[in-house]
């Protein structure tokens, strides 16, 4: 039986820590935690009830937040539509909202259809660095505009959005700012007790918690608009109801507190690790880094191979990388942001996204530039 390829998709999902995975099983089965949370009148439910809180906590702490201000959805998919559906609705009528063209498609859809109900939506274009600039967003500020959706991290190329800077901007024109935050924990400094940040989107799955739970943060200048998107029962202060996972739930507040910051050993290892397969897969003829090469996470590169006859799927045997972001690979479609970026649809197509995390080690890293140098020497054997 072939050996499984080596895993270097990490911005597409993570998997579960070991130590997330023992406090879920905590949750599970006859002799755990299996209670409802809403069961305030006995045993049972009380002890759900605070782990819940617990993990409300540990992920309030780890983004610089009250826990109040937390509301737990399925994931960031689900806060996307809760921020921007839920305060669009609270407006008396249609206003203006700005995002860019290399927001993921949870925002990007979404923005769509409030589009289609009124909504004037200004899709800024990146720099040729592949960024949303702070003067770009002020520029594209109206008196009508109620509300600015941008992601921290991008998910494609992993260039940084300097969303403090922009919620600066946005809070003193008196509009609101939504950040999807999904790939940043513990790559980025989030500190939202600091940062101009009204609303705030995170899923597990993307920092070694489990898939099917995230949490939207909802600041005091939202709270009094955000309208809520599911009704049964009154659940998170009334924003979001159903009957709580504590498994869920407490196998993300656990993968947050494991989380590191910025700076500390894991994300040290990471930027090494990333540096040495950056450095060895420039090196290589027809490779080229998409996006800016400062302004990034080091977990997150977005490379374009052109060379006559390469082919990606050469490189799947052995490495499980990303030819598009997973919202793109349902339709097949060309990378969005790519095309943002001003590549050609071939270009796009002939780009790779190699994402390392927790788990990579040196000599995977290795492995990958000597599979990268063969698949290509085989496609253009007169360049070696």
């Amino acid at each position: 039986m072939p050996s499984a390829p080596l895993y270097f998709d990490y911005a597409a999902t993570t998997p579960v820590d070991d130590r997330v995975i023992e406090a879920m099983l905590a949750c599970l089965g006859r002799e755990a935690h299996f209670g409802n949370p809403a069961s305030r009148g006995h045993v049972y439910g009380q002890a759900a009830r605070e782990l819940v809180e617990q993990a409300r906590q540990q992920v309030a702490q780890r983004i610089g937040a009250q826990a109040d201000d937390l509301v737990w959805t399925s994931g960031a998919t689900e806060s996307n539509n809760l921020a921007l559906k839920g305060i669009a609705q609270s407006s008396p009528q249609p206003g203006h909202l700005i995002t860019s063209q290399l927001e993921h498609k949870a925002v990007l859809d979404t923005v769509t259809e409030l589009e289609r109900q009124g909504w004037a939506v200004t899709r800024l274009q990146p720099d040729p660095a592949g960024l949303i600039q702070p003067e770009a967003v002020r520029q594209a500020l109206r008196a009508d505009t109620r509300l600015v959706s941008l992601m921290a991290v991008n998910n494609e190329l992993g260039t940084l959005t300097d969303y403090a800077a922009i919620g600066t901007l946005v809070r003193a024109h008196g509009a609101l700012l939504h950040v999807d935050a999904a790939q940043a924990v513990g790559k980025v400094a989030i500190d939202l007790e600091l940062q101009a940040v009204d609303l705030m989107s995170f899923s597990a799955h993307k920092v070694y918690g489990p898939k099917g739970i995230g949490a939207l943060y909802v600041g005091p200048r939202a709270r009094a608009l955000l309208q809520p998107q599911m009704h049964g029962g009154g659940h998170e202060g009334g924003l979001r109801s159903g009957t709580l996972a504590t498994h869920q739930i407490v196998g993300m507040g656990s993968a947050f507190a494991l989380a590191g910051h910025p700076g500390e050993g894991e994300q040290q290892a990471i930027h090494r690790l990333s540096e040495r397969l950056r450095t060895g897969l420039l090196a290589l003829p027809g490779v080229a880094l998409n996006g800016c090469p400062l302004q990034r996470i080091p977990n997150t590169l977005n490379l374009r191979i052109d060379v006559n006859g390469f082919n990606s799927a050469a490189l799947a045997g052995e490495l499980a990388l990303s030819t598009t972001s997973a919202c793109n690979s349902a339709s097949n479609a060309a990378s969005h942001v790519l095309l943002a970026l001003g590549l050609s649809d071939q270009q796009a197509r002939s780009s790779v996204r190699i994402s390392l995390g927790r788990y990579t080690r040196e000599a995977e890293v290795d492995t990958a530039i000597a599979v990268f140098t063969r698949v290509l020497a085989a496609a253009t054997p007169a360049l070696w």
